[in-house]
């Protein structure tokens, strides 16, 4: 799970998301906010929407490989996913920056669910229950790390020696720790094996495709190696492998013969 740039949605498309949005603004009351966010992003959220599509290619050209999602890095990203849920956030239902391409397993498991930090430092549940009054939900700023707007890796460390799942950097009992814990648990980013079995893969095809390409001296080859690299799945596990060759000493000696793929 790595940081997502913000694109080159053209404007015309952004101005259609604004004035999409102006047509939920204006409605009077909360509730109907939220009633107005759910239809309207539904009929418009279609592929003969121009705007749309316009989003959905752009979206696609962030993901990782072949538009793998920007969740799991695993399945076929689809759905347009709102970082900020539209039952509760009808004010950023067309807000570009709100969106990310997601697989269904994941935007599943998020769905709805979301957690603020509010001014005190406390973690707030604001997801809405079933059949709960519609209400807009407390103050704070996103628990969930947002990939959109930080890196993931800064509050992430993915274990490449044993058990190839994610765990929270920084020290128990501090906001940060929490913010990583929730996105781990929210997101099923260790409970799923596939998930996990997957990293172990990749993990195994990076450090063939390093080993392989240090000794390599032809520049034809080495830019083919370099091509593999970049098309390989699951580019958290190179991103990791990067930071950690640091302490080990294995990597860093591969590392070491192909000191330009640092930069990759």
């Amino acid at each position: 799970m790595l940081k997502i740039g913000n694109g080159r949605l053209p404007r015309i498309h952004q101005d259609k998301l604004a004035e999409y949005q102006k047509d939920v603004d204006k409605r009077c009351s909360y509730p109907e906010q939220v009633k107005a966010a759910k239809t309207l992003f539904k009929s418009r959220n279609r592929k003969e929407n121009r705007t749309f599509a316009a989003v959905r290619k752009e979206l696609a050209d962030l993901c990782s490989g072949s538009r793998r999602c920007m969740y799991c890095e695993d399945s076929v990203a689809d759905e347009v996913e709102h970082f900020r849920p539209k039952d509760l956030y009808p004010e950023v239902v067309f807000a570009w920056m709100n969106y990310l391409y997601a697989c269904g397993p994941c935007n599943g498991r998020k769905n709805g669910k979301f957690v603020v930090i509010d001014g005190t430092g406390a973690f707030i549940d604001v997801t809405r229950p079933c059949k709960a009054p519609v209400v807009p939900p407390a103050a704070g700023d996103a628990a969930l790390i947002d990939p959109r707007r930080e890196n993931p890796m800064d509050f992430l460390m993915l274990d490449l020696r044993e058990t190839f799942e994610f765990t929270p950097i920084a020290d128990v009992g501090t906001q940060d720790y929490e913010r990583a814990s929730y996105t781990i648990e929210v997101l099923g980013l260790n409970d799923r094996d596939y998930l996990v079995k997957a990293r172990e893969t990749a993990f195994r095809n990076y450090h063939a495709l390093l080993s392989t390409y240090g000794p390599e001296r032809d520049p034809q080859r080495r830019c083919v190696g370099m091509r593999a690299i970049r098309d390989n799945d699951h580019p958290t596990v190179w991103w990791e492998m990067k930071r950690q060759q640091q302490r080990w000493a294995e990597l860093a000696n591969l590392f070491a013969h192909a000191p330009e793929l640092l930069d990759m």
